[in-house]
Parts: structure tokens; sequence; C-alpha cells
């Protein structure tokens, strides 16, 4: 699998039209699998191919039983600065519901490790909303991370996709989750309880301590091209969206014969206008009327007739250079985005 990253690396050098690489992010599967060798071989490539910035943010996504110390210092060595890493709780009933591979102790302790392994820069998830969900164990988990200080936390609520087994054990009555009011409350909480410990809330569900936000997930939320490798990758140009077979051996096979295995959609002006809204009103930026206006100025004006009545409910602020959503926006966003679509 590497040996055909690699590979893929070299067919695609092109893509990002020689721009300097800013952020390089080691995401999705298990990708803390990787040893000293393999890491070696990937950052090799890159560097032959790209120029990288010299302080570029380097992250990469584990669970916590993936990080021994053995592990963390082969990550350290080999130029990773930053971790995300999916606590998603401090107690145990939560862990063992959603299946995770790790325990409440382990949690504190890949944190404690972390931070003496000499990695500063270092997110943690939080999800709230499942079936053990109460205020109490909520704020618990919200204090431990403002006492270890951690620079970045992203809190998702918990999502239930169909197809599978949460699903299915909703349907059936076998378990429960958080209403919707309760995850309104939950989300509250993180809001207050972060940001007075000093984290801004750059997007709805990230917060970060000033000059510690997520370089590479800003990138996809301000439209900034990207290039993805490996099963399941998805790239982005500006124009054109592509993403790479989710299957390995399909991937694996189609790298051996040099080629690569991947789906394209060309984005229509529409298109991107709503990715530019469904995007920027996530974040504490918002959209600003000049972009929007160089997108479709026929769309900006028909937007600008929409929005009294978002505005009037407290949901959307709007002045001369931008529109973004309030905290009581943030609750409903994905409604209030999706009806604001051209």
């Amino acid at each position: 699998m590497v040996d055909a990253i690699v590979h893929e690396l070299r067919l695609r050098a092109d893509y990002l039209e020689q721009e300097k690489i800013q952020t390089v992010y080691f995401g999705g599967g298990t990708p803390s699998l990787l040893n000293d060798t393999h890491f070696k071989k990937i950052f090799n490539r890159i560097n032959e191919i790209y120029s990288v910035e010299e302080k570029a943010e380097i992250t990469l996504e584990a669970n916590p039983d993936d990080l021994s110390k053995e592990k963390l210092a082969i990550l350290k060595e080999n130029g990773i600065n930053r971790l995300s890493i999916g606590v998603q709780s401090f107690f145990d009933s939560d862990l063992e519901w959603m299946n995770r591979s790790h325990n409440s102790l382990e949690a504190h302790q890949v944190i404690e490790n972390t931070y003496k392994a000499g990695f500063n820069n270092l997110s943690v998830d939080l999800i709230f909303g499942g079936l053990h969900a109460n205020v109490d164990n909520w704020q618990t988990n919200l204090d431990i991370v403002v006492d270890y200080k951690i620079p970045h936390i992203s809190c998702y609520g918990l999502t239930v996709e169909e197809r599978t087994a949460l699903a299915h054990q909703l349907k059936t009555g076998k378990t429960s989750i958080a209403s919707e009011d309760q995850q309104s409350t939950f989300y509250q909480m993180a809001d207050k309880v972060l940001t007075e410990a000093g984290h801004m809330h750059y997007e709805i569900s990230n917060y970060a301590f000033p000059g510690m936000l997520a370089k590479h997930n800003t990138s996809y939320w301000q439209q900034k091209p990207y290039i993805g490798i490996g099963p399941s990758a998805h790239s982005f140009n500006g124009h054109s969206r592509q993403w790479n077979v989710a299957n390995n051996p399909k991937y694996l096979k189609a790298l051996s014969d040099y080629t690569i295995p991947f789906e394209i959609e060309e984005l229509s002006s529409t298109d991107v206008f709503n990715e530019y809204l469904l995007t920027g009103l996530r974040t504490i930026w918002g959209c600003e009327w000049n972009r929007m206006n160089e997108l479709d100025e026929k769309a900006t004006s028909k937007l600008r007739s929409e929005l009294e009545a978002f505005v009037k409910d407290g949901q959307i602020e709007v002045d001369e250079d931008k529109i973004k959503l309030t905290t009581k926006g943030q609750l409903i966003a994905d409604n209030i985005i999706a009806s604001l679509f051209i």
C-alpha cells in the first residue's frame, strides 16, 4: 500500500500546479500503523515532488491505543508535528457503547505521553449525545480537556448513518440516543466552557487557542486546493472534485498498471457557490459578499433578499462585508444553509 501511495504521488505530481505545500494530513483508516520506513518513503517522495513550507503543519490522526511511547518517538523523529486523537469520551460506559478499542485510562495516558514526547500541537475529538449522555458527564469531559490545556478540540454531536448497526438498534428499540433538545444543550455547554477557557469557536464543531487553528481543515472550509492520495482520498482544485476508489485491492491493482482509479465531478458555478455557503457559514469568518459576487452576482442578489427572516430570528448576522451564523443559527446550521442554496 505504501508503495502504491508513493507511486500515485509521482503520477499526480502536477495536480496542484506546483503550489507550495502548507499542510500534510495522515488520516482515515489507521495511519498510525505506518512505521519508520514507511514514513521516510512517503516524505521522501513528497519532498522530491513538492516544495514544502519549512513550518508546514503535518498531522497524524490516531486512536489512543495506537500511540505507544515508542510510536510517539517515531512520529516525532519523522516530522509529524500535530496529532489528532479520537478520544471521544473519558467515560468507559461511553467508549464501550461506541465500540471503541481504548478505555478511559488509555485516553488520559495518551494525552500525558503526547505532551511528554514533545508534541505541543494536539487536537482531541469528543462526541456527545450517545446512550449514556447526561449533563454531568459532558461537563466532566469538557473540564478534563480544559484542565489538560488541549490547544484544539473538536466536539461532534452523535450522528446516525443509514444502514449501520446503530441505525438498526435504534429502529428496533435496542438502544437510544440524546434528543435534539439535549444535543442543543450539550452544544451550548461546549461553547460556553471552551470559549471561557480561551478557545476560539472558529468552526461549528471546532475550538482552538489563538494561533492553534487546524490549518489543514481550515483549507477545506476556505475552498483552497488540496490533493488526496490513497484509497477513498478526495482532491479539489477549485473547479473539479475527484475521489479514488474505496476498494483497496482495486486501488493496488490499478496503481500496479500505472493508472489512478478515480471518478471526477466538474463543478458548475452553482456548485461552487453552494459549497462556499456550505463551508463558509460553518466558520467564524462567514461568507464575504465580494467573494459571493465573484462567484455568482445574480445568486448573491437573490440571497440578500432571503436573509431578512433569518436576521429577524437572530440566526444570521449581516454587515457590509459578510454574513455569518449566530450561535442560535449554528444549532440548526444544516437547515439554514440548505434553504439558502441556489
